[in-house]
């Protein structure tokens, strides 16, 4: 067992540091920052996408902070859940304000993780050694919806009530479980106090811990085997005589400074939104949530938030002709896999009776389950990213120039796929969302194949840098 020691400072020694040596010795505090940021050697050639995972961390500590004193007031019960919010706009001091900044906290979030996943797909953050990394930013991917979601029910305004009635429901087309499923999410057999109540409980306690302890992993793996950078190359492997990356530099108080600039420029941002633009056209806050829910009047159009809407796009492209056009992608996709891959037999095999299961099944189950399943499948797939990129390289910069427009169809189909999903839908927009679709998820099944062609370029030993 090993003793107690505590390290002896001068009598004269300051204050803090008498206290800090105190902590250090009960608790590895000193310790713990050095590891994960004041000695935490980073790459030298960041650029500005890198400041989107600082900002992550920033608007999660504002949704907490700004969460605390809106549950002080909050009423989770369905006779007065509007009427507190209400409340909180109007009579509690600097309430509006708390709740706004909420409220265009959620869609900032979802921005800032938007362009940090951007750039985790030019500069092949998720592939070798980092696919624990990608696999922990997709699981907070997802847990953020979930929080989004069931937040989003908590003013009780019509298009919270009416949304989830919708998404609720949705789960009621899958086969057999369907039915209980959405009953037990709910539950009650329409969205009510129940309902209310166990959203509140999930976004308030249950989703927040599970959040916070991926968010927790992710740092801890992303620091355990490094961080990437622009050039795709792992600084870890030239070592200088301190034994420290000749290509990093540490990160406090180099990117610290880094850091604080982007969080400057972003709190402007930030603030002329809440101040001036909090409902930003209808899209953060839409304008139907400012009426008490109804369940005997339906919104016209009932939409979700537009960070849901590229993959409610989704959902409302599979229709019956949709379907007939999957059929013969699935059917040319494993036939393509049985003439260009070199998998064994058997996984050939399995995948030609997983395809077979799956036609048979759209022809037995509707378009609305397919819909589902394809929703559901459009966000899982980033998980499978770091094993269907087999690019030589890592990073963009060194990928034949033509990668840089796959990359840009793919973004420009979800933007796309994001704006149809918040108009209405007809059979134009309907067309495009389907073209769009196929986009999607050809960017990512046709990536074994699409990443490795082409020229490469060769990439350099050290990062390329240039000081200013």
């Amino acid at each position: 067992m090993m003793a107690f020691v505590e390290k002896k400072l001068p009598a004269d020694a300051p204050a803090a540091a008498k206290a800090l040596n105190w902590v250090d010795s009960r608790f590895p505090l000193t310790k713990l920052w050095n590891d994960q940021w004041g000695k935490y050697y980073a790459p030298k050639n960041f650029n500005f996408w890198y400041i989107f995972g600082s900002l992550a961390m920033l608007v999660l500590v504002i949704q907490i902070v700004t969460g605390i004193f809106l549950v002080m007031h909050y009423k989770p019960d369905a006779n007065l859940a509007f009427a507190s919010v209400e409340y909180i706009m109007r009579d509690v001091p600097w309430g509006w304000l708390v709740r706004y900044m909420h409220s265009t906290g959620a869609s900032a979030f979802f921005i800032v993780v938007y362009l940090h996943m951007t750039r985790g797909l030019l500069y092949g953050s998720y592939r070798k050694p980092r696919e624990l990394i990608w696999l922990f930013g997709v699981g907070i991917f997802l847990v953020l919806m979930a929080e989004a979601f069931m937040g989003y029910l908590l003013p009780w305004g019509q298009m919270s009530y009416w949304g989830a009635q919708v998404i609720v429901n949705l789960f009621g087309a899958i086969p057999f479980i369907g039915p209980d499923l959405s009953l037990w999410i709910r539950g009650d057999y329409v969205v009510s106090d129940a309902t209310l109540n166990r959203f509140f409980s999930f976004h308030v306690i249950a989703v927040p811990l599970v959040l916070l302890g991926l968010v927790a992993a992710h740092l801890i793996a992303l620091h355990e085997v490094g961080s990437n950078n622009p050039d795709g190359i792992e600084i870890k492997e030239n070592l200088g005589p301190d034994g420290h990356p000749v290509d990093g530099i540490p990160s406090h108080p180099y990117y610290s400074v880094h850091d604080i600039f982007g969080v400057t420029v972003f709190l402007l941002i930030f603030s002329a939104v809440v101040f001036f633009a909090p409902e930003m056209g209808g899209y953060f806050l839409e304008y139907n949530n400012f009426l008490p829910a109804d369940p005997l009047k339906t919104p016209l159009h009932i939409a979700p938030v537009w960070y849901f809407t590229p993959f409610y796009s989704i959902l409302r492209a599979t229709t019956t002709q949709f379907m007939y056009a999957l059929e013969i992608a699935v059917v040319a996709y494993v036939v393509l896999i049985m003439l260009r891959t070199k998998l064994a037999s058997a996984i050939k095999g399995a995948i030609a009776v997983v395809a077979l299961v799956a036609l048979v099944g759209m022809f037995i189950f509707d378009p609305k389950f397919w819909g589902v399943v394809l929703m559901g499948v459009s966000v899982m797939i980033l998980a499978a990213l770091p094993w269907l990129d087999h690019s030589q390289v890592k990073s963009i910069r060194y990928r034949p120039s033509w990668h840089k427009y796959v990359y840009m169809v793919f973004g420009i189909a979800f933007l796309v796929l994001g704006y149809l999903g918040v108009l209405p839908p007809t059979p134009g927009r309907t067309l495009v969302a389907q073209i769009c679709t196929f986009i999607y998820f050809g960017f990512f099944l046709l990536m074994p194949w699409w990443s490795a062609m082409g020229q490469f370029k060769p990439v350099p030993k050290r990062v390329t840098f240039h000081p200013h």
